[in-house]
């Protein structure tokens, strides 16, 4: 009855940040649904393994709570009603949600396109706010809520070859700024992380020597770096942190 249930989107990849919350939070007891979308992954240089998340519900159940999962498309017609009645079928309802699932491609002004910005709107903005809104009308606790969203440190400077992705996920700060009075009374907590570049497989040799130069700790980020952080957030202990916005960078020189 009293189960710690916790709703990760865009948790597909075995070195990927969503795997790595998930797994934070099972060892804090938290029994976790992750949602993943290979057709995305695909398109990505980096590409997936179709047996990856399989391979993560294992892990996950390893380490001695529940586990399940659901490849959605977040931006398809009711996905939100259609995964919050699976979470609650297999699980129970959520007390904590990470939106962790992103759309990011290169575009600049000059090359952005009408479909570009549908694209990134589809789920950076409409999916998350839309899977924000379900989560807070089904809330049953008495508190200790928790909403996560993860950004890219958009209000820190510019980043003029991700203009849609910039601008996009620059509206889930507003977002939280907006709705973190409203949810406090609700007994729920909202906050967002920015990782900073993280070490996720994506890098080239070649990135990944360009962006040591500016991480002064000498080493990149990595996934467990930001799981860490998303664990404390969604713990008892983090109740009175609200409506932030925390840059977890290791101090990242732009």
């Amino acid at each position: 009855m009293n189960r710690k249930i916790a709703l990760v989107t865009g948790a597909s990849r075995w070195k990927g940040i969503g795997k790595a919350i998930c797994c934070d939070l099972a060892r804090k007891g938290f029994d976790v649904f992750f949602t993943y979308w290979t057709a995305y992954d695909d398109e990505m240089p980096w590409g997936v393994d179709p047996k990856e998340p399989e391979r993560i519900q294992r892990t996950i159940q390893q380490l001695g709570v529940r586990c399940s999962r659901l490849e959605l498309d977040l931006t398809s017609e009711n996905a939100t009603q259609r995964l919050m009645k699976k979470v609650k079928e297999d699980l129970g309802s959520p007390t904590v949600l990470i939106n962790n699932a992103t759309y990011s491609t290169s575009n600049n002004i000059e090359n952005l396109t009408s479909s570009d910005l549908d694209k990134h709107y589809e789920l950076n903005i409409k999916a998350s706010i839309l899977l924000t809104q379900a989560f807070i009308k089904q809330f049953e606790s008495a508190g200790n809520g928790r909403i996560i969203n993860l950004t890219s440190g958009q209000s820190l400077g510019p980043m003029p070859n991700e203009i849609a992705y910039a601008i996009s996920k620059g509206a889930i700060e507003t977002l939280c700024s907006t709705l973190s009075q409203t949810l406090a009374a609700k007994g729920i907590t909202i906050n967002n992380v920015n990782p900073g570049p993280n070490d996720t497989g994506w890098m080239s040799d070649e990135t990944k020597q360009q962006l040591l130069k500016q991480f002064p700790m000498k080493r990149l980020g990595t996934p467990k770096d930001t799981a860490k952080l998303i664990g404390f957030l969604a713990s008892d202990e983090a109740s009175w942190i609200t409506g932030q916005t925390i840059h977890s960078e290791g101090g990242f020189i732009r």
